[in-house]
């Protein structure tokens, strides 16, 4: 009267009896190892995700997600340029500028650092340098007013202050009757930023880009035009559309390029946590073949008897799948759940509890990126729970095959 009969046994099977209490404890340890693989796995990989997306929105805020440059000389006709690029449809935004290295001295601190020349008005369409700002505005920086904005850590390290003054000397020299001297400049500290990455705070500084042209005799040419694009995630294949467009040889090169290591790195550093964690799941995977042998030895007269009745071994075969197959569904479905709301919810779980502890585990004068940012994609999700779901299935097949093995006649001659 119930079909199909392999999943009325199989889920009576899975429900607890007085004298099988060891091997329904075990089900259970086993349905909370799946739980705690899979909670652990969307957790993680959902804090890296937030960490990614973090640390490539703060690394562009300063790169750009595209760049124009020429080969070897600068772009002098880069209005023309501009132009025709934001003539494509996803490119939001142009912004020239020109980058060179220096040397600032204050006093008795000298400090190497990257001099990005820029146009204040045109700055804020291709980066986020602006928002960022702790004291000063971009604004601030006017033709042939020599000031400077300088990174959070860059300042500390000279020990300047806003309204202070620096000495910016170039690479390049003077030839005078005295000799060979370098070409310096004073500024004044008008501004200072703070992205949160030490690799621009300790080394950039801004100038305008006419100060820039003249400091380092560019005359009327640039080191290249940055664009901002409406989806950075097409950036390589826009990129190119916006080189074809452009009459002239050029090169262009997109964030992809200039970064590419650093975010494989990533993506290796969550593919190998993706493998680790994995391994909690195949732990819990052998507990239910532990499980399942336990039941099948422990329903060996059982089966001896549906064997006479004129159960099949397929039919055999199925009772055991469904009762491991149920188990594995319960654990992903458990560590589905918990997963995605610990990783929804990780931003306030983690102050919460550093605030009942009196601890900051990461401290911000430590780490750049002081709170745990997540961000699910469903992508992870379902790769997660149908990977568990299936290493639950497979661990299932040798106890329902050796079930189905079992001989009638030998099981029950001393029943």
């Amino acid at each position: 009267m119930y079909r199909p009969l392999q999943f009325f046994i199989g889920l009576r099977y899975t429900r607890a009896k007085r004298r099988n209490h060891f091997i329904s404890f075990i089900s259970l340890m086993s349905m909370l190892g799946i739980a705690l693989g899979v909670t652990a796995l969307i957790t993680v990989l959902s804090v890296m995700n937030g960490f990614e997306t973090e640390l490539r929105e703060r690394i562009l805020g300063m790169t750009s997600h595209a760049t124009i440059s020429g080969y070897g000389s600068g772009l002098k006709e880069w209005q023309e340029l501009a132009e025709v690029a934001e003539q494509h449809p996803r490119v939001t935004g142009t912004a020239p500028y020109i980058q060179r290295e220096g040397m600032l001295i204050h006093g008795p601190q000298v400090q190497g650092s990257v001099i990005r020349g820029i146009l204040p008005d045109e700055e804020p369409k291709v980066s986020t340098v602006g928002d960022k700002m702790t004291e000063g505005q971009l604004r601030q920086l006017e033709d042939g007013e020599y000031r400077i904005i300088l990174g959070v850590d860059l300042a500390r390290i000279l020990g300047v202050m806003v309204g202070d003054r620096v000495t910016l000397v170039t690479p390049s020299a003077n030839v005078t009757i005295a000799g060979v001297l370098p070409r310096m400049r004073r500024f004044v500290v008008a501004g200072i930023f703070d992205v949160g990455m030490y690799e621009y705070d300790s080394a950039m500084a801004y100038i305008h880009l006419e100060d820039a042209r003249r400091l380092y005799r560019m005359e009327e040419g640039i080191t290249g035009l940055r664009l901002q694009l409406d989806d950075m995630f097409h950036a390589p294949q826009i990129s190119r559309e916006v080189a074809s467009s452009i009459p002239g040889v050029y090169q262009v090169r997109d964030w992809t390029q200039y970064h590419a290591n650093f975010f494989r790195a990533i993506q290796t550093e969550k593919t190998v946590m993706f493998i680790i964690l994995l391994l909690i799941v195949a732990v819990a995977a052998f507990n239910i073949v532990s499980t399942m042998v336990m039941v099948v030895t422990d329903k060996t007269a059982d089966i001896a008897i549906l064997r006479t009745l004129g159960a099949t071994p397929t039919t055999v075969l199925g009772i055991f799948m469904v009762q491991g197959t149920v188990i594995g569904f319960i654990g992903t479905a458990l560590g589905l759940v918990g997963g995605v709301s610990l990783a929804l919810n990780v931003e306030t779980i983690v102050p919460a509890i550093e605030a009942l502890f009196g601890t900051q585990f990461m401290p911000a004068d430590v780490y750049y990126i002081s709170d745990l940012p997540s961000e699910v994609h469903a992508s992870d999700v379902l790769n997660i729970t149908g990977l568990a779901f299936l290493i639950s299935v497979l661990a299932t097949l040798y106890p329902a095959w050796r079930a189905s093995r079992t001989q009638p006649a030998e099981s029950l001659r001393y029943e």
